[in-house]
């Protein structure tokens, strides 16, 4: 297992980075808020878990240990594969998801796209005695709420890519109807990629 990989940080995109270890680019799958932290050219240090299946080798990347685990537990529920578990990590920070299934939390739960009522439920009785209590002093009913809204995680994201504040503003500004038009939480991944594409016009 490759428990993390550190180095500088040679390229990024709206859903990987690429750290360069001893001379070898690896790519690393990661949230937006994962990817706002990082910048090109700076040294970084990831956490990782590879998934390993039969036509490909996949790495995900943490910002740290604790994201890690929280990535690894949620896929040990039945119907949770590593993209639905990254998805709720971009949703949630780990002490928020531990907080939403101590507390029965629905509501939380089904802000991660891909995850409706009935899967919630499911999702509640598998993991209640797997992810254990928060280990942060916020209290659970308040943890559980914590989401970090799309508008948010989409500024950090262009902002971890280079843009400038005004650029990533501007950006936010001109993708939020698509993004309300959708009626639920939408997925960052397509609002990062059409908010890269105005601003490309505009350049």
């Amino acid at each position: 297992m490759i428990a993390f990989v550190s180095g500088p940080v040679a390229a990024l995109a709206p859903t990987t980075a690429v750290i360069e270890v001893g001379g070898i680019g690896m790519a690393v799958q990661c949230t937006p808020h994962t990817i706002a932290g990082l910048k090109v050219g700076q040294d970084a240090r990831l956490a990782t878990s590879l998934v390993v299946r039969e036509d490909s080798l996949t790495l995900y990347g943490f910002a740290d240990d604790d994201e890690r685990q929280v990535f690894e537990l949620l896929q040990t529920a039945s119907g949770v594969g590593p993209r639905l578990a990254q998805a709720m990590l971009a949703v949630h920070s780990p002490d928020a998801l531990r907080a939403a299934v101590a507390s029965g939390d629905e509501k939380a739960l089904t802000a991660v796209p891909g995850i409706g009522k009935k899967g919630a439920q499911k999702l509640l009785l598998e993991l209640k005695d797997r992810l254990g209590e928060p280990i942060g002093s916020v209290p659970a009913a308040r943890a559980a709420t914590t989401v970090r809204s799309w508008s948010d995680q989409l500024h950090a994201a262009l902002i971890g890519l280079g843009y400038a504040t005004r650029e990533a503003d501007e950006a936010v500004a001109a993708v939020t109807p698509q993004a309300e038009a959708v009626g639920g939480e939408p997925q960052i991944g397509q609002l990062l990629k059409a908010a890269l594409q105005t601003l490309n016009r505009t350049r």
